[in-house]
């Protein structure tokens, strides 16, 4: 099958590019593309060119990046991790032909998958395909949030996702896509309340038509919700809060929102230096713990039970009992594949405000039943 993928030849220039699939061997799943969803802030980091992994190399078995090794450069030639895909032929009896999975492979119009060493989460028929883009890796990012949170509050003794927001008044930084999805899980799992906090207007009115509260963009959210959020003499602000923004003045924001000992969860990613993060303030005089929540890890001691598998679970789970909101506000933009790169250049020019981003495959699939 010939496959149609999406690469970033250079900083700014995003071109397709084009090769032959091989005969699908033993064990293995030819997929053809259905919809493919965009992760915009890891993604244009690579447009733009500012990703730490471009310019030096990360020695995994230390985990430190050595500055002056060799990064990945360019071409990028695999983008993206939010596919939903059809079953064209199956070499396992794990797969029919004709169903319908999440996976992680980039935006190509086609995948030759190995399921043993690849994440594919079958889907089910009642799900509104373009939903499916959150199953294999995107939702399981928030979800780890929570997990890491649970984990936090119970000592590792974690039942379930409720663990660490049930009850609990919960400020999420950030109203992206992993923002929203993060608080609407912290909701759905009993958090007493649940607070977006984002200059954005556009992005704190989607966080209202998901029955979440914001804040108005002029004031201090911090004091804001100190006054509103108490506990005790001294013991103001949230008992937890997500940080979803890779910028360092939402992480100031994040550890400026948290009560006295509390924890900030961070689910960021971030490109450049975090000069406006001043540890000395409240971090140190409040007695602050950051956790890192990235989803190629749990948890210290919750793996193997906790998984990717249960994450994606999990993140079904959230989809049936809110699929019909998420899909309407999360989704903002759905576009054929081949209006990618314009859609991404205007993106990353700010020319374009985007939540979620879908490329459908429609048009490179004539073959394909309409």
């Amino acid at each position: 099958m010939r496959r149609r993928g999406l690469a970033v030849t250079a900083p700014g220039r995003l071109e397709f590019v084009d090769d032959e699939l091989p005969e699908p061997p033993d064990g293995t799943l030819l997929l053809r593309t259905e919809a493919t969803g965009l992760s915009a802030g890891t993604e244009l980091a690579f447009v733009k060119g500012d990703h730490p992994a471009l310019h030096s190399g990360m020695d995994a078995e230390l985990g430190l990046f050595r500055p002056g090794t060799t990064g990945t450069g360019y071409p990028v030639l695999r983008l993206g991790y939010m596919e939903v895909a059809r079953v064209q032929l199956s070499r396992t009896p794990a797969f029919a032909a004709g169903d319908l999975v999440a996976t992680t492979y980039g935006h190509a119009t086609a995948h030759l998958s190995d399921p043993l060493r690849e994440h594919v989460v079958p889907l089910p028929t009642d799900l509104d395909p373009l939903l499916g883009v959150f199953v294999a890796h995107f939702g399981p990012i928030c979800a780890n949030g929570l997990l890491h949170a649970a984990a936090d509050a119970t000592g590792g003794a974690v039942s379930g996702l409720a663990d660490g927001v049930s009850g609990r008044r919960v400020a999420v930084v950030g109203g992206g896509p992993i923002g929203l999805l993060t608080a609407v899980f912290a909701a759905r799992h009993a958090a007493a309340e649940v607070v977006v906090i984002d200059t954005d207007a556009r992005r704190r009115g989607a966080a209202e038509h998901l029955g979440l509260g914001s804040l108005p963009a002029d004031g201090d959210p911090a004091h804001t919700l100190k006054m509103r959020w108490r506990h005790g003499p001294a013991d103001h602000g949230a008992d937890i809060v997500f940080q979803c923004r890779g910028r360092p003045e939402a992480l100031a924001t994040a550890l400026r929102v948290a009560r006295p000992q509390g924890t900030v969860v961070d689910l960021a990613f971030y490109t450049g230096a975090a000069e406006g993060v001043r540890l000395g303030e409240e971090f140190h005089h409040n007695g602050l713990t950051l956790r890192c929540a990235q989803i190629g890890r749990v948890p210290r001691g919750l793996g193997p039970t906790w998984d990717r598998h249960r994450l994606s679970v999990e993140t079904l789970q959230l989809l049936h009992g809110h699929g019909e909101d998420l899909r309407r506000v999360l989704i903002t933009d759905v576009v054929p594949l081949a209006q990618a790169p314009t859609l991404m250049a205007d993106i990353a020019a700010r020319r374009r405000h985007v939540l979620t981003a879908v490329f459908t495959t429609a048009d490179e699939h004539p073959d394909r039943p309409r």
